[in-house]
């Protein structure tokens, strides 16, 4: 049997990479397909081949820092996580300052760069600033106010862009007193830019903080995330390949499957009539080919994710009616 693992992050464990790896070394006897995948957040930059340039710029919280993005043939692949996300900021929560200058300086090094065409994914940002931050260190690097080469805005969420402050500003610290401030922050932005767009009527203008909605000021196009990384790893002739698609992340729920990688897979598996089945951290989704690592193997999920992984696969191709599982 051919067994496509296409696996996202376990975020704070296991890369995506980690944890197709993990899934393929449970898939005894068989030919398994190690695919990982990622939909714009943190892992889009690993889903393309990894780093292989860097850039010392500003980090969330004024500190400068390392950052780490990808050109090759013209086309440069910037993860804003690097540089502007929650995990470089670890060090310090400040909703109301974290700026997303350091991203817009890895936008300027690859246009320096020479680059042709450029992705940004834009998950796991540290950043309610609307792309604020972004927009002014590519103007001090343009002097202008519009993107010279195609820029396109990998999403995994499809929030408006007055909207991110409300829906993600508590996940990066914000109060109830922060948020309210926050969005009329993205209020008064989306007031300036209405004579030439309503940045709102953007699909996913709200992802990273707002940096959609501000890049797409600068004319970029925002879209999918998991829809562009899809077609790069080529993922419809794999799970067309394929007699059954294993995929999961860290936590699994009703958000995965709006936008976000996971339900992707799952989506593109049914429409090929493929059986499939989800591996996740934890999850609230009940169904026969779901498995939660928390509810198996408990603290074992986050001191060994790897082995938990492993044996869950074993598992689930011995529930499948396999004995070498």
């Amino acid at each position: 049997m051919r067994i496509l693992a296409a696996m996202d992050k376990f975020k704070g464990t296991l890369s995506a990479s980690e944890a197709a790896a993990a899934v393929c070394r449970g898939a005894v006897g068989h030919d398994c397909d190690h695919c990982p995948i990622a939909d714009g957040g943190d892992g889009t930059l690993a889903a393309f081949g990894g780093a292989n340039q860097t850039t010392i710029v500003t980090g969330p919280h004024g500190r400068e820092l390392t950052a780490g993005w990808r050109l090759v043939n013209g086309l440069a692949i910037i993860e804003m996580a690097t540089a502007s996300g929650l995990v470089v900021g670890a060090d310090r929560q400040d909703p109301m300052s974290a700026t997303t200058f350091g991203t817009g300086q890895l936008i300027a090094a690859a246009l320096e760069a020479g680059a042709e065409w450029i992705l940004v994914g834009v998950g796991g940002s540290a950043t309610t600033d609307g792309g604020q931050g972004a927009i002014e260190a590519i103007r001090r690097s343009l002097g202008d106010d519009r993107l010279p080469v195609p820029v396109t805005v990998l999403c995994d969420v499809s929030t408006a862009f007055t909207r991110a402050a409300e829906v993600f500003g508590p996940q990066k610290g914000a109060s109830p007193g922060q948020v309210k401030e926050l969005t009329a922050r993205l209020q008064a932005m989306r007031q300036r830019w209405l004579t030439d767009f309503d940045v709102d009527t953007v699909p996913g203008s709200g992802a990273g903080g707002g940096l959609a909605g501000g890049l797409a000021s600068l004319g970029a196009i925002l879209k999918p995330g998991f829809e562009v990384i899809a077609d790069h790893v080529g993922l419809v002739a794999r799970i067309d390949q394929a007699d059954l698609i294993v995929t999961g992340e860290g936590r699994f729920d009703e958000t995965s499957s709006q936008g976000k990688a996971v339900g992707g897979v799952v989506a593109l598996a049914r429409d090929a009539a493929k059986p499939v089945v989800i591996i996740a951290g934890s999850t609230d989704v009940a169904g026969p080919n779901v498995m939660s690592l928390a509810d198996r193997f408990g603290d074992e999920t986050w001191t060994d994710p790897a082995a938990c992984l492993e044996t869950a696969m074993r598992e689930a191709l011995v529930s499948l009616g396999d004995p070498r599982g």
